[in-house]
């Protein structure tokens, strides 16, 4: 049997089981329920189903797990084949009971089909689902062993391709190498007689550049003696500039240190006058504050000497604070 034929017949075998399976239930609980109508106790007649239901639901488990282990190729033991007849004759005895007890025997003949027939179903389906799946597993070995032909005819195949391909290597690299062998001693022929070539020339180049560097030593000297002069007066140069310099800043210290006196001398004068008997203008009273504030008088002093208010004094002092600055020009002020 090919693939198609082992799907085909579990399909076939699949469908015909279950609607064996579902006709016999139905015909089980159509029949059996009245019986338990009849022989339960008054007021409990709703629970006549619940019995056919149990039975078949344990015939349905049955079934359906002899199915999967036979398609695995397990089995279950003794205990599946007492649960399967078990629920067999169980279902057998419930739908002939009624029948039997009015002892009409073509009844219980009848009745007895239904049961009779899920009973040779489920031992036949899982003889055939065994047969099945002995013929899938012979097929899968088959399909193993056909594959694993191929696998080694493959292998022997590019074994021997591979052994062919490292030949051809092998006496393409033997040709190469007889080829190298030649083409290197042509070369070293053709080096030995370059390099012979190239000694010569070597020769006359050092020759020319022998007389090339004697003669830039002799303009390296001649520019090292002119270096050495441009240097020598640019010294003297740097020299004299330095005491320019020096004698400027002189000059220059000279000149700020007379005007700090003379601006120190024009201060202790703003200061020295003493309190203002009018309000002065607001030149002078500006160098009059700048004045107190360098000396660290108190606003009110610094108020009574320019006669302006403590208020204008306090701002001037705040300015001083937040951008100090270098001593005021008193000459305007004082002029």
């Amino acid at each position: 049997m090919n693939a198609v034929q082992i799907r085909s017949a579990e399909k076939a075998l699949s469908v015909g089981t279950w609607l064996i399976v579902g006709g016999a239930m139905l015909f089980s609980i159509l029949t059996v329920t009245p019986l338990m109508e009849r022989h339960s106790p008054k007021g409990w007649e709703w629970t006549a189903p619940i019995l056919p239901l149990v039975v078949d639901a344990a015939v349905v488990i049955v079934v359906r797990l002899d199915a999967v282990l036979a398609g695995m190729g397990g089995h279950g033991g003794r205990w599946p084949i007492a649960l399967r007849w078990m629920t067999g004759f169980m279902t057998l005895a419930l739908n002939v009971a009624d029948s039997a007890l009015k002892k009409d025997l073509v009844g219980a003949a009848v009745h007895a089909v239904a049961p009779l027939l899920l009973i040779v179903t489920a031992e036949t389906g899982l003889a055939y689902r065994r047969a099945i799946t002995t013929a899938q597993s012979a097929r899968d070995s088959q399909l193993k062993a056909e594959r694993a032909e191929r696998e080694q005819a493959a292998t022997e195949r590019r074994e021997a391709q591979e052994r062919r391909q490292r030949e051809e290597r092998e006496h393409a690299a033997q040709l190469a190498r007889e080829q190298r062998e030649h083409e290197a001693l042509i070369a070293r022929e053709q080096t030995a007689r370059e390099e012979a070539v190239r000694r010569e020339e070597r020769e006359r180049a050092e020759a020319k550049e022998r007389a090339e560097r004697e003669a830039r030593e002799r303009r390296e000297q001649m520019r090292e003696q002119q270096q050495a002069e441009r240097e020598r007066l640019e010294r003297e140069a740097a020299q004299r500039r330095e005491l320019e310099a020096r004698e400027r800043e002189a000059r220059e210290r000279r000149e700020r240190e007379r005007e700090q006196q003379r601006a120190e001398r024009e201060r202790q004068a703003l200061l020295s006058a003493g309190p203002a008997v009018e309000k002065q203008d607001e030149t002078r009273a500006r160098a009059t504050v700048r004045a107190a504030f360098d000396a660290g008088l108190p606003v009110r002093t610094a108020a009574e000497l320019c006669g302006w208010s403590v208020g204008w004094v306090s701002t001037r002092y705040q300015e001083h604070r937040d951008t100090p600055s270098v001593a005021p020009d008193l000459e305007g002020a004082t002029a």
